[in-house]
């Protein structure tokens, strides 16, 4: 992490979600200080909750422009705090995280092939009542002959607090070079629990009975429909760029998880 340089006065846009909060909130803020439109910004300051700032990370991924969340949401995981004052010296003081997002590439059953990004996790649902049956590769050698269950999921450790965490998964901290690969709601095998990975794989999943059994493919918000395999790496040649408030690290939010009860 890095801290932003304190002696330069950033070039600010404020971007709200639609919501009447957010959007209250972002006219509040044109009003106390300077804006300028994004493709202009030092920094963007983007108001509202973990969806928002989700996508907001992936509209400014690869433009080198750091994005500094205030909470206008629900429950705000990737945000700071909301407060009107300061807000410069906040972003002076603030810690940058660079995230490197996971690629998916998908051939769905019509032979056509997609390309996503995902911040947080690539998932694999099933599509209908039958579960999904899948087949689990690590860099071309099968690991797991057949998954049977809900489906599957391969979490960053930005991600593996979110989605995850819900189905059972472990918790990552941020810097480390792990993905988690978390089964949803296993069937066979029942005990399975999932892997941890080293970030440099390839993780491929194929759907076994597409036809009988189809699937779904998602990266964040990004869905493909009947899938016939799907493709998985973290692609380091991408990248976006997250502020925290020191004492408010995502290093300190992930250790805060793990003690909750």
């Amino acid at each position: 992490m890095m801290a932003i340089d304190p002696n330069k006065r950033r070039a600010i846009a404020f971007i709200a979600s639609a919501t009447p909060e957010a959007c209250a909130a972002c006219d509040r803020l044109c009003e106390l200080y300077d804006t300028v439109d994004p493709e202009a910004a030092d920094v963007i300051v983007a108001l509202g909750g973990d969806g928002f700032m989700l996508q907001t990370l992936h509209r400014f991924m690869n433009s080198g422009r750091p994005i500094y969340g205030m909470n206008r949401g629900s429950v705000g995981f990737l945000m700071n705090e909301f407060r009107e004052e300061a807000l410069h010296e906040r972003l002076a003081a603030a810690l940058a995280t660079t995230l490197y997002p996971l690629r998916m590439d998908a051939l769905d059953v019509a032979g056509n092939e997609h390309r996503a990004y995902a911040i947080n996790e690539v998932s694999l649902f099933r599509q209908s009542y039958q579960t999904a049956k899948l087949r689990i590769s690590i860099d071309d050698q099968v690991r797991l002959e057949e998954l049977s269950g809900d489906g599957i999921l391969v979490a960053t450790p930005a991600g593996s607090t979110a989605y995850n965490l819900s189905a059972h998964g472990p918790i990552l901290p941020i810097h480390a070079p792990l993905l988690a690969l978390t089964p949803i709601s296993a069937f066979r095998p029942r005990l399975w629990r999932g892997a941890l990975l080293p970030d440099r794989i390839t993780v491929k999943i194929e759907v076994l009975e597409p036809g009988k059994r189809p699937v779904n493919a998602v990266a964040d918000h990004t869905e493909i429909k009947s899938v016939l395999q799907i493709s998985v790496k973290q692609d380091r040649r991408a990248r976006a760029l997250i502020l925290f408030d020191p004492g408010h690290s995502w290093d300190d939010r992930i250790l805060a998880e793990q003690f909750r009860y």
